[in-house]
This record gives C-alpha cells, structure tokens and sequence, in this order.
C-alpha cells in the first residue's frame, strides 16, 4: 500500500485556525536592547504578532532629577507606565539658563595707587549727566523724569550764583564771554592762535554745549568752546570748534573722535584752519 505522505500545516494556519486566546507578550533585554512581543487580532480577525525594539540609554542626572522619577503618579496618570502620557501630560521645549555673576569683577585684584598713573581716555569717552551711565546724555532713559529735572535744578540754580554781580573789579579778559568773543584786552605775554584747535562736524541738531565738553573734557585742558547754533531755532549746525591749551592733547583727540559713532552719526574730526587773509 501507499504511504501517503503526512501533511504540515504552516504557523499562519494554525494561527488561523486556534481562536483561542493570545500569548503572553514578553521582555527579552540583551545588548543594550530591549525586545518586546506583543499579539493581537488584527481588522480581519487574525492574530498578528508585534515585535517592537528599543535601545537603552544611560545618562547621569543629578539627584535632584533621579530622586523625582521615582515619586508614584497621581491623578488620571495614576496607573500610567513610567514616562510622560501624552493624554494627560505635555512636554515642551527645554529651557537652558545661563546665570551670570560679578564673581570674577571681585576676584580682580585691586591696583591700589596704580590707578591714578592710568590714562584719562578710555573705551567710553562719554558719560550722561543726568544718570552718570555709559551713553549719551541725549540717548539718557531718565532724561524726562525727576532725576533730570532735579538736576536741571540744580545747574539752573549755579548758573544763577556765577551770574550775580559783585562789586569787586574783574579784568576784561576774565570776564564771562570776554575770551570766547575775542573782545577785551589780553593778560600780557598771552597769545592768540589755533594752534591747537580742532573743527568737530557731523554733530547731532540736539547737541549743546555742555555735550560738546563732556566729549573732549577727557583729552587735556581746553581753552574754550564754540557750537555753531542756528539763529531762529537755538538747534547746533552740526560743527563746532574746540580750542584745547595743549597741541598733543588736541592730536589724541582728534585720533580718538574721528569716525567715532555720536547719536547715530559718524563724526568727522579734523585740524582747524585759519581763517584766509581778505
């Protein structure tokens, strides 16, 4: 008689045929890789098996951070799986902070008497005067409340102490206004020249005077100020003439204000030059 020969069935007609219930899932953890089975009945009734693969990852936190993950949830995440639930939980960006201290300005150490052999002139060659700050008293954010109306107080009221009048008798050259409109007498032995003048353009419409000083105050001694004003309005023509008493001082400063930045301008700093012969 013939054999006939046994027929196997394949592992997807048998999972076809049992409708019975689904296996366990299970954890197989090897490698730095954590293998996890899962079945379940697809939409046409058939038993489909998962098999997802994750990769572990170790990272050292502090213990602050490890201490928090092993607190139990609570509310409707009560009996959630270690990690966030994104039905009940949202994760948004990290947020990096940088904090920043004066340690390092402390631990500088002191120059003690070697501060006064240090040059007058410095990377900020201005200060406010309202609020003594690193910018330009025009560019002050206290210029319209009461500390700069407090301080023009207080410039109103020595203004008003230099011009009251005494009976003593004062040289016409050392008078107010003598040696800045060239009327009056000289003290013997003084010279007039611009030698040491320079001519500073490209200056704001709001500069004053006392801008002007605060600007070059910082180079050396000077002699007197000009700011070329418009008649009707009182507003700066954009130069002004700065005679220093030293000719070096005036060659620094013309080396340090020249295409320096003054209100959103570049200002243009240069020798002055006599006035031509008629």
């Amino acid at each position: 008689m013939p054999v006939a020969d046994e027929i196997q069935s394949s592992w997807a007609d048998e999972v076809e045929i049992d409708q019975g219930e689904l296996p366990a899932p299970s954890e197989v953890v090897e490698n730095g890789l954590k293998i996890v089975t899962e079945y379940k009945y697809d939409n046409d009734n058939k038993k489909v098996k998962i098999v997802r693969t994750y990769k572990i990852e170790k990272r050292v936190v502090s213990k602050s951070i490890a201490k928090r993950k092993t607190w139990s949830k609570f509310g409707d995440s009560a009996s959630d799986k270690p990690g966030p639930n994104p039905a009940t939980t949202m994760v948004s960006e990290d947020v990096f902070m940088q904090f920043i201290t004066s340690k390092e300005e402390s631990q500088r150490p002191d120059d003690g008497d070697l501060d006064g052999l240090k040059p007058q002139t410095s990377s900020v060659i201005y200060k406010c005067r309202t609020c003594q700050g690193d910018h330009w008293t025009l560019n002050c954010p206290f210029k319209h409340t009461q500390l700069a109306q407090a301080k023009a107080s207080d410039a109103s009221k020595i203004t008003d102490v230099k011009a009251t009048p005494t009976n003593k008798y004062v040289a016409p050259y050392l008078r107010e206004g003598g040696a800045g409109r060239g009327t009056g007498r000289e003290p013997p032995g003084a010279r007039r020249d611009d030698i040491a003048a320079i001519r500073i353009s490209n200056l704001s419409n709001f500069a004053v005077e006392a801008d002007l000083e605060d600007l070059v105050k910082g180079f050396g001694p000077v002699q007197k100020l000009y700011l070329a004003k418009e008649k009707s309005t009182g507003h700066c023509k954009g130069f002004a003439y700065v005679h220093f008493k030293f000719r070096a001082d005036a060659a620094k400063a013309i080396q340090k204000l020249n295409g320096h930045g003054y209100d959103h301008l570049i200002l243009n700093v240069e020798w002055s030059k006599p006035p031509a012969n008629n």
